[in-house]
């Protein structure tokens, strides 16, 4: 792979065609996002967002910035932890997806600000929120080590980072894994969202998504001190907690 080339799922593009090509599948898929995730994982998404929340850990009055937050699921249950005394923010790179988020967020009384940002150079001082969170939106990152690196500077002094995203399912797993990726995934987002190449993208993606090992070495690097990985369903998904130190 050269300096200037990334992987778009299977294939190798141009770094600069890989957000717009990313900015395609969300725009496509925005309006019946919610709806797939749970058919995709049969409901199971709303356990690892609940695990997440747990595991975070809130307490009235903190500061927490959600990244590639989407429709907002995990937005707001942590403005439910963190109160009226605290601050959740909403962002997204992608506008259709965060507008789908700020209408969500609305319609369920949770007044929150919503923001289009750039994990890869966030638009915050240093050391401003007392946790970041990110899920499911890691690996359509082109350049993944400098969003860790921003979300590590924008963490106050021990605070946290949670990566919840997809990993490496159990070995006697991956044949029905693959066939289930590869072969229903793709039908299901042709017959629901009218989209069979975006959700086919979203499988190959996974496999090109570093293993928890890699990951916790990446998120070492980027500055965190000390990483936790709780592996869920069998591999199918990873949370990584971070600590600044």
């Amino acid at each position: 792979m050269t300096d200037d080339k990334t992987h778009f799922g299977f294939q190798q593009v141009d770094e600069r065609e890989k957000a717009r090509k990313v900015r395609g599948v969300f725009d496509s898929v925005a309006s019946r996002y919610d709806l797939m995730n749970d058919l995709m994982s049969a409901g199971a998404h709303r356990a690892w967002k609940a695990y997440t929340v747990a595991v975070a850990g809130l307490v009235g009055g903190e500061t927490v910035l959600d990244i590639a937050a989407g429709t907002g699921d995990l937005t707001q249950a942590f403005a439910k932890r963190v109160g009226l005394r605290g601050l959740v923010l909403h962002s997204d790179i992608n506008e259709a997806m965060l507008r789908q988020g700020r209408d969500r967020l609305l319609d369920a009384g949770t007044l929150t600000p919503s923001l289009l940002a750039d994990a890869e150079a966030l638009p915050f001082a240093s050391e401003r929120f007392d946790l970041v969170s990110v899920a499911f939106g890691l690996r359509n990152m082109t350049h993944k080590d400098k969003a860790l690196a921003e979300m590590n500077r924008v963490l106050k002094p021990g605070g946290r980072l949670l990566v919840l995203e997809f990993s490496k399912v159990a070995a006697p797993l991956q044949k029905a894994y693959d066939w289930y990726s590869f072969s229903v995934l793709p039908r299901l987002g042709q017959w629901i969202a009218g989209d069979a190449e975006s959700y086919r993208y979203l499988a190959e993606s996974i496999r090109m998504h570093p293993d928890a090992a890699t990951l916790k070495q990446m998120m070492k690097s980027a500055g965190f001190g000390h990483v936790d990985v709780h592996k869920l369903s069998a591999g199918v998904v990873a949370l990584h907690v971070g600590i600044k130190c």
